[in-house]
């Protein structure tokens, strides 16, 4: 038995019901042994039709074509009860089984849905009544044909798809078409015909018994049981009956005719009649049914709607999407379908297609189907066809697709931004900023770190998203194996680790190392540029991260790129690095200190990829309390401009030891600038500060004024001659001159600190004079130390201000602050002295009691002889006015002015020589001396230091040497001494 439904299971759906039934007898009969085997399907009330027979001569099965319900033969009874039936033969029973051979006749009931709908019926020989296990046999048997029923194709084909319950038609179409009319009682059974339903039907006048078995008889088994099932719903539902089905002819062939009916009923709901019209129909069948076959079992949906927008025919396919059957979908509007009842303008473009004679098309998405279709609107005569292909896995390639084809683009797009980038980047910090800009974000990196080796270590050029602590731990690592950033630099190949896990059995000492970064999967790329391997790049991430191949070779093109600009970087730091210690070196180490002034500076190179620049500033100590204070800018950029800077400043500072005026030191190095070509400009400002007289001297070319602060807060900028850059400036320069109260502040700077692309020097200077005005200092009584500090202080109170960090500079800023102080008067003191010998005694005199004075005794010899031996080289040599002046500050400074013009010079003297001693003995006494030219003449001036080792009470033997070569050279009496009279 298990055989024999294994061998129907293999049956394809489909097959037609009449295909059905025979298998199933055929199977039936064979597994009892019985000598035959029908098939009754119940029709309208009380008539069951036969569809199907086996083994029955038709003697014994024409009494069995339609048979009562209600009576007492095997299949009514089945049928009734719903359940199998066993019905012995019983030869004296007239009218039942009386030709009937066998022992009886087993039969079960066919089930559809929630009722029996007919029976299967088997003819036994002489074993008799079927055992338990062929009667389970039968119950499977029948439950394969119930559901082999379901799947079999409906006999009605494309031309009961216009249908119509509006009268204009249905009189339209009675026009057309030879036309029956009928009219069966319900409850009685009876089914009255008209002539033309008398030969639509092939039926005889004779033969007909006005019985609705008449009807029954002539339908197509094969078309009986959907016929019969849609009389009925349309009787339970009070709709229309409509059917296409096949009738016998009075030829004994079958021809296809349709039909529809309604039923009426009584004021409690019982149908009591259905009037109805038959006619045939005019298409042939064959192509009808070859493409509704098609059309049925077609993979896409098809639907076809009428002009009403009722659904008149779908297939498996549309039933399936839809999850409704084709009973179910049958006359429905369309837009009402619940899964396409909320598809986003649905009806407005099914009605513009069909109005506009136009295809369209468009995906929607069913509801409750989790599926995505594209629709396809056919317009045509008879109505629209609906076309619904499943495009899920489609539309799901193509959107991978494009997303596939957007990633690709735009990793193209981050591959050329980067290396714009990257060509954009001067130094090592330009790369990494670059990198961890365009690539962490695409990758949903975190952290970012680039190592170099320096030596035989390996450092850090740059990070991102890494903790201190742990760059602190990592920074100057030695060679060691076994460490995953040396591994990559020495094997070349990059390593990716997903995993904490993962780095952990790889690399089981450094399993704590993931924590202090705060990090759970690393790609390690070396940095490989000229076939040599000189560091690493790492790209973290927070999370595990499994990288794909495409990923991994995109990091590692991306890595290539980063090598290549990051030697280049390495090389311009280098560079870099040597051009700002050129810079740096060319600039003064520290500011001297001096009684004349305080001051501090600041050199602020321009921003990240410019070159050094020219600007300077100095302070060159003078004699007599003066101080010379210079500020500068060569313009332009690079290193021919930082060299002409140092060439400038060694040439000011031998210009300033001459101790000319400011206007012709700038016109000496006008003439220096002007010999160096005729692209060589420079900007300087030169300021001479005398303390004695707190007069400023200023002289500047094509430079921005100083600013001068008194100690009252005020500012003001002295208003200097519009003279042109060095090099292109026509001498004389003018010079301005200044009363500065003690403790102001003069503030020297160049262009680059008020001036920028954003921002007019006018603008600038203003600001610089508002943050003077706001800044704070203590004083003139303040210590050196601490008013130093003010000073640096009020430099970075300047710089920010004007020059914020987050903005970088084009241009490069020097600044120079200064904070002037005065050589009071009691620490001067100066006397006229005659044009004559007597003049060197009256300065001896003069020196002893102004040192007496100012408790300075200790230095009484040695200034009594040199404030003598100068005086007497003026008596001698020069002419008067003749003046000595003394001035007692860090040291002890004595000057001695005269009307002559002419310098002196120091020579060698031989040993017969009386004179030319007396410089050689003013070098030998002295710190430093030296002359300058006053307006009426010059001044001879020495310096000694106040210090014990400075102040000496007896002369040095090599001075006495230099006065006296040997004791026998001197013969004369005082007079003759280089001192001159003494009048004590």
């Amino acid at each position: 038995m298990n055989a024999r439904l294994a061998l129907l299971g293999t049956v394809d759906p489909g097959v037609t019901e009449s295909e059905v039934f025979r298998l199933a007898l055929q199977h039936a009969v064979g597994e009892l042994g019985a000598l035959g085997g029908a098939i009754h399907l119940r029709g309208p009330m009380s008539a069951l039709r036969l569809v199907s027979s086996t083994g029955l001569p038709p003697a014994l099965t024409r009494p069995w074509e339609i048979i009562d319900q209600e009576g007492p033969t095997a299949p009514a009874r089945a049928v009734r009860t719903g359940s199998g039936v066993w019905v012995p033969v019983q030869p004296d029973a007239a009218g039942q089984e009386l030709a009937w051979p066998g022992a009886g006749l087993a039969s079960v009931p066919v089930s559809g849905g929630h009722r029996s709908i007919g029976a299967l019926t088997v003819l036994m020989g002489e074993q008799g009544e079927p055992t338990p296990r062929q009667w389970g046999f039968l119950r499977d048997l029948v439950a394969w044909t119930e559901e082999r029923m379901s799947q079999a194709p409906p006999p009605s084909g494309p031309s009961q798809a216009k249908l119509s319950s509006d009268r204009d038609r249905l009189r339209q179409a009675l026009k057309k078409v030879s036309v029956g009319s009928w009219d069966w009682d319900i409850q009685g059974g009876e089914l009255l015909w008209d002539e033309a339903a008398l030969e639509l039907y092939g039926t005889r006048p004779e033969d007909y018994t006005a019985r609705v078995e008449n009807w029954m008889a002539c339908v197509h088994p094969d078309d009986l049981a959907p016929t019969l099932d849609a009389v009925d719903r349309a009787i339970r539902e009070h709709g229309v009956f409509e059917a296409e089905y096949r009738v016998r002819r009075l030829d004994g062939t079958y021809g296809w005719t349709q039909a529809r009916g309604r039923a009426t009923y009584d004021e409690h709901g019982e149908p009591l009649r259905m009037i109805g019209v038959g006619w045939e129909s005019n298409e042939s069948r064959t192509a009808r049914d070859s493409l509704s076959r098609a059309l049925r079992h077609m993979s896409d949906g098809f639907l076809a709607v009428d002009d009403e927008w009722r659904i008149t025919f779908a297939n498996l396919e549309a039933e399936r999407t839809l999850g409704l059957s084709e009973e179910e979908l049958f006359a429905r509007l369309l837009w009402e379908l619940p899964t396409v009842r909320n598809v986003p303008g649905l009806e407005d473009r099914c009605r513009k297609a069909a109005a506009e004679e136009t295809p369209v098309g468009f995906d929607a998405q069913l509801e409750g189907t989790g599926r995505r279709h594209h629709l396809r609107l056919v317009p045509g005569p008879d109505g629209v066809t609906l076309y619904l292909t499943d495009v899920t896995e489609k539309r799901q390639h193509e959107e991978e697709r494009r997303a596939s084809e957007l990633a690709v683009a735009r990793r193209a797009a981050r591959i050329g931004e980067l290396t714009a980038a990257l060509a954009k980047a001067t130094t090592s910090q330009d790369v990494v900023a670059a990198v961890a800009r365009r690539v962490l974000p695409p990758f949903a990196a975190t952290g970012l770190l680039v190592q170099a080796i320096e030596g035989d270590r390996l450092h850090t050029v740059g990070a991102d998203g890494y903790p201190e602590e742990f760059l602190s731990v990592v920074d100057g690592r030695a060679r060691t194996p076994g460490e995953p950033s040396w591994d990559v630099i020495a094997s070349g190949v990059p390593l990716f680790l997903s995993s904490v896990g993962e780095y952990a059995a790889r690399y089981p000492e450094l399993a704590a190392r993931p924590a202090r970064a705060q990090k759970q999967a690393w790609a390690f790329l070396p940095l490989t540029a000229s076939g040599h391997t000189f560091g690493v790049c790492v790209v973290a991430f927070d999370h595990p991260r499994r990288l794909t191949d495409e990923e991994r070779t995109l990091l590692a093109t991306i890595c290539a790129l980063v090598a290549q600009a990051l030697e280049r970087a390495r090389l311009y730091d280098a560079e870099h690095d040597r051009s700002r210690e050129l810079q740096r070196s060319l600039l003064p180490r520290a500011l001297p200190e001096l009684p004349a002034c305080t001051a501090a500076a600041r050199y602020l190179p321009a921003g990240q990829g410019m070159d050094v620049g020219g600007d300077w500033y100095d302070i060159i100590p003078l004699s007599g309390g003066q101080v010379a204070l210079v500020v500068g800018d060569v313009m332009g950029h690079g290193l021919p401009e930082a060299a002409t800077m140092g060439r400038l400043r060694t040439a000011l500072h031998t210009l300033a030891d001459l101790e000319l005026p400011p206007d012709e030191i700038m016109s000496h190095l006008n003439e220096l600038v002007a010999g160096m070509g005729e692209e060589s400009y420079v900007t300087c400002l030169y300021a001479l500060y005398d303390s004695t007289t707190q007069i400023c001297s200023i002289a500047g070319a094509g430079h921005p004024p100083p600013a001068v602060v008194h100690p009252d807060g005020t500012v003001h900028f002295p208003e200097l001659s519009a003279d042109p850059p060095l090099g292109a400036a026509e001498p004389p320069f003018e010079t301005v001159e200044l009363k500065v109260p003690e403790g102001s502040l003069l503030v020297l700077y160049t262009d680059g600190l008020v001036e920028s692309s954003k921002r007019e020097m006018d603008e600038g200077m203003s600001d610089l004079a508002r943050l003077l005005s706001a800044a704070h200092w203590s004083g003139a009584g303040a210590e050196a130390g601490s008013e130093r500090l003010e000073l640096e202080r009020l430099c970075d109170t300047l710089t920010a201000g004007l020059l914020p960090a987050e903005q970088p500079t084009a241009d490069d800023a020097a600044l120079l602050v200064v904070r002037l102080h005065a050589l009071t008067p009691d620490k001067i003191a100066s006397w006229s002295l005659p044009d004559d010998p007597r003049a060197a005694g009256q300065a001896r005199r003069h020196v002893r009691e102004q040192l007496s004075t100012w408790g300075l005794e200790d230095l009484t010899p040695t200034t009594e002889l040199l404030a003598s031996e100068l005086v007497g080289n003026v008596v001698r040599h020069a002419k008067g006015p003749v003046s000595l002046r003394l001035l007692h500050g860090a040291e002890l400074i004595c000057e001695v002015f005269d009307g002559s013009l002419t310098m002196p010079r120091i020579r060698r003297a031989t040993d017969t020589d009386e004179g030319g001693r007396g410089l050689q003995l003013i070098t030998a006494l002295t710190q430093r001396w030296g002359t300058r030219y006053t307006s009426t003449g010059k001044c001879i001036w020495t310096e000694q230091a106040l210090t014990a080792s400075g102040a000496r009470q007896e002369l040095p033997g090599d001075a006495l040497e230099l006065m006296f070569p040997s004791v026998e050279d001197f013969t004369g009496d005082l007079d003759s001494l280089p001192f001159g009279d003494d009048e004590d």
